[in-house]
Order: structure tokens, then sequence, then C-alpha cells
């Protein structure tokens, strides 16, 4: 079994990602879908996170990037850069969706010193804006940053062109097409039902609607 499969299973077995295209989600920003991804439920299963960790570990040190900090985008990012960092024994930052409006105004949480590197601890990417604005925080905080490390990716086309454009590599442990793919070998959709779902990825804003849901 792929790494890739190996973490589409854990997802689907756990609930961190639920299919369903003949009822599908509705989120806060009103777009209409037939996934809903939640990697927080991770943080209930010790044995599941340490595996997703050493994965997660595993595809660092493949990529063969050079690092001394990491970070972690707020706020489902945070355990598994905490869980990362304590494992290599290396300082960890976070960066929060918005500066505090007291104290310090912090953006950013924890010490980066100018001219570290680090990697961004990512769990899921949709159009990439929260992995982006981390990266922006510790680049201004005078971090260097070149990977963000991701559970999965939806690989959309909004978070391919903000990547490229911010000169970013994005390492993910499994991608949406292999967690469809791994979803019908369990019995979860049919194949019929694939291309309807990935289609979402390419237009999620007006999916609902040609799929008469609005």
């Amino acid at each position: 079994m792929s790494t890739s499969e190996q973490v589409a299973k854990i997802l689907l077995e756990l609930n961190a990602i639920t299919l369903n295209s003949k009822k599908p989600f509705k989120y806060a920003s009103g777009i209409i879908s037939p996934v809903y991804t939640d990697c927080r439920v991770l943080m209930a299963y010790p044995d599941k996170r340490r595996e997703i960790r050493d994965l997660y570990i595993e595809a660092i040190n493949k990529s063969g990037a050079k690092f001394d900090v990491v970070a972690g985008t707020a706020t489902a990012g945070i355990p598994h850069a905490a869980w990362i960092a304590d494992k290599l024994n290396l300082p960890m930052v976070y960066v929060r969706g918005k500066a505090k409006d007291h104290g310090k105004e912090n953006l950013m949480e924890g010490i980066i010193k100018e001219g570290q590197k680090a990697i961004v601890i990512e769990d899921l990417v949709s159009t990439g804006e929260s992995a982006i604005n981390s990266v922006k925080a510790v680049r201004e905080a005078g971090g260097q940053i070149v990977y963000v490390f991701s559970i999965i990716t939806y690989g959309m086309e909004k978070a391919k062109t903000s990547f490229a454009e911010n000169k970013l590599k994005l390492v993910s442990l499994t991608t949406f097409a292999d967690v469809l793919n791994t979803a019908r070998k369990m019995g979860h959709i049919n194949k019929e039902e694939i291309s309807t779902i990935l289609d979402w990825t390419s237009d999620p804003a007006n999916w609902g609607k040609k799929n008469g849901f609005e």
C-alpha cells in the first residue's frame, strides 16, 4: 500500500473525510460541497496521529528540505507541527489566523531568528490561503521557507497558482483523487460518483448550482 492510500484509508476510517454527493455539505462561506474534511479528529486517536506524524517526517526527509524551525498554521496545523517539532527536537512557531488585538498584537507566536529556515505544516490545502498567509508571516519575521507539508490537498488550481507565485513547494501525504479511489475500494462511494465529486475541485463556487442543490 502506498503512503497516499495509507493516509487516505486512515482519514476515511476515522471520518476525518466524509463524502456525500447526494446530500452535500454547506460551508460557512455558503459553498455547497460533496466533501467535508476535519483532520482535527486525529487528535483523538494517539496511534493514528503518531502514524501521521511519522509519515510527515518521512515525507520531510525525502524532500530534502533544510530547516531549523517547524511552523504550524492556525489552528488545525498546530498540533501536527507540535508533534513533529517534538519528535525532531526542534523549535516551533505558529501563525494566528489574524494578529491579536491586545498585548504585543502578535501574528506569529514563538521565536524565529533572522535567516532561519522553516517548514510550514498544514493539515488540509484547499485554496492554499492559510498556508500562504503563514509563509508570509514567517518570511516577514525574517525566516526563509520553501516547503509546505500537508496531510491532504484538494488539488485546486488556485492553490497551485498561489504556491508557484510565492515560490513554494507543496508536499502532501495524500491527494483528493487518491482519497476518492480509496473510498470506492472501501465501498463509501461508487465509480460514477468519483467524477461528480472530483468536479467540485474545479469549480467549488458553482458545483452546488450545477448539480441542482441551489
